[in-house]
Parts: structure tokens; C-alpha cells; sequence
């Protein structure tokens, strides 16, 4: 049995990189000014916050159905008896559902897997079920075990710069967006198997930055404190940072963590198009016993 793995650049996985892992992946789409636009194919982060910083529309989408099913289709033509689809959680997009839907249709050659992460964590589950299929392990059993594990296996926190963005989105009021903007209140926002949840409220960026590695310390030793290090996954990621900022983010993680080797990811467009620039964000997530 042959089974194929797709993901999609939430994962923080483009194109480049997934041939050298053998899998594949699927650019999410965003939308400027009416026009779409594809993460990693012809947008990428720095032209997407030129954009944005220039006060252009922009918005998110999820693939179009016949995206979906035409990758489905080319996947499964190069010689895989199956297909397991980890698109992000269905907590924060419905490309997820809609999906399992189209899934329907496959007569079980196509099965996709809710594991309710997105980012550093959602590359873990990409790995785990890149693993399981060299493994030998079928469709199915892949898709059990990334639905299984995901909510209780991981954690997120995010902090943005400003409440701009949220606010556009619809996330906060006005009222809280332009008191925070006043006291240099940062929200530090967290994901812990789902929905993107309020955390914690700090002034400056630098304790945000601080709040977000005390907890995924606290993770560590409360959470995961009986999983062995080599068994730990921790990703540093970042909205629009310099490689200067992205690198000091990682350093500052890597302190905390000197025999767990700590690597950084770019958050996804989906994700910059609602924190705006100037984001930081972090995970935690255990690699499982397969």
C-alpha cells in the first residue's frame, strides 16, 4: 500500500521543501484587492506585508473545490493507492469540512485528518504522518492517529504588535483596540487544540515575547514533563520579522531549551493577514512513539 501525504502551506511546508520530504503540498490562497493570490507560488511574505503595510485589502480563502479534488486527482495518478489531506484545523477555516466532504466522493482512496493545529505544530503532524507512511501504516490508521493526538499534544501561543487586524477581522471592538493602542497593551493569544483563544494581556512586545516562553516552559514541565526530549518539538514562528528579529526569536527560545534543537517557521499568510506585522508566535507539540 502506497499513501501519499498533503498538507498545506499552513504547516508552514512550500513546495521546495516538500519534494525533499516526498510529500506534497497545497498553497493556500489569499485574496488582495479581489484578486487571488497563492501562498509560496506567487506571493510570498515580504510582498505580502508591502502590500498590507500600503493599506491594501486583503483577506483569506480556502482552496476552491476543484483545486482541492484536481491535487487529489494528480496526487493519486503518480502511482499512491491512497491519500491522507492534513489541511489546518477546522477550529479556524472550513476548508476543513468542506474537504471531508469532498472526500466522500473517493470511495476511501482520499481521507482527511482534523488534528486541530496549524503552524509549528501542524509540521509536527506532518512528519508523525510522513513517518507512519514509510512505516507501512494505511490511510486510515494515519488519519486516527494525527485526529487522536492532535489537541492534546500541543500548544500555540501568538502575540501581534497591533490590534489593527484583529479589529479588522472583526476579533476585538474598537473600544478595546484603541485602549491597548494607548497603554501599549499586546494580547498574547493562545491555541490549545482549536479555536485562537485570549491568553494573557502585557505592555510591550518584549514581555509578550516573554509571557509566550515562560508558558511553553511551563508546558514543558507540566504537559509533557514525562516525555524525553528527543520526543519534544519546539518552533519559534514570526509575522513579517527581519532575519535578524526571526533569529534573536529562536536564540531566545533555544535558551530555555539547550538540548531540544528549536527551529523557525514564517506563521502563515492566513494567519499574518489577522495579526499584521510585527508578530511573534511559538509552539510546543510531541513527536509521537510511532
Amino acid at each position: 500500500m502506497k499513501t501519499a501525504i498533503l498538507t498545506d502551506s499552513n504547516s508552514g511546508i512550500f513546495q521546495k521543501e516538500a519534494e525533499e520530504l516526498g510529500i506534497f503540498t497545497m498553497a493556500m490562497p489569499v485574496i488582495i484587492d479581489g484578486a487571488i493570490r497563492f501562498e509560496g507560488i506567487n506571493i510570498d511574505e515580504r510582498e505580502f506585508f508591502a502590500l498590507m503595510t500600503n493599506g491594501r485589502n486583503i483577506s483569506t480563502s480556502m482552496p476552491s473545490p476543484g483545486e482541492v479534488t484536481d491535487m487529489w486527482d494528480r496526487i493519486l495518478s503518480q502511482g499512491y493507492d491512497e491519500l491522507v489531506y492534513i489541511p489546518m484545523s477546522s477550529g479556524l477555516s472550513n476548508s476543513c469540512h468542506a474537504a471531508k466532504t469532498l472526500a466522500d466522493d473517493y470511495e476511501g482512496k482520499v481521507w482527511v485528518a482534523d488534528n486541530h493545529r496549524i503552524s509549528v505544530t501542524m509540521r509536527t503532524s506532518v512528519m508523525e504522518a510522513r513517518e507512519l507512511a514509510l512505516m507501512g501504516k494505511s490511510a486510515e490508521q494515519i488519519t486516527a492517529y494525527l485526529e487522536d493526538t492532535g489537541y492534546e499534544n500541543s500548544s500555540i501561543y501568538i502575540t501581534c504588535d497591533t490590534l489593527k487586524y484583529l479589529l479588522k477581522g472583526g476579533r476585538v471592538t474598537p473600544a478595546a483596540a484603541a485602549f491597548a493602542s494607548i497603554l501599549n497593551i499586546k494580547p498574547v493569544l493562545t491555541i490549545q487544540g482549536e479555536k485562537l483563544d485570549a491568553f494573557s494581556k502585557v505592555r510591550g512586545i518584549k514581555k509578550a515575547r516573554q509571557v509566550m516562553v515562560d508558558s511553553i516552559v511551563a508546558d514543558r514541565k507540566k504537559r509533557f514533563k514525562d516525555v524525553p526530549d528527543e520526543r519534544i518539538r519546539i518552533g519559534a514562528a514570526g509575522s513579517g520579522l527581519s532575519e535578524l528579529q526571526a533569529e534573536e526569536w529562536r536564540q531566545q527560545l533555544q535558551r530555555e531549551f539547550p538540548n531540544i534543537e528549536v527551529y523557525y517557521n514564517p506563521l502563515s499568510l492566513s494567519v499574518d493577514t489577522h495579526i499584521g506585522p510585527g508578530g511573534y508566535g511559538c509552539g510546543i507539540s510531541v513527536f509521537g512513539e510511532l
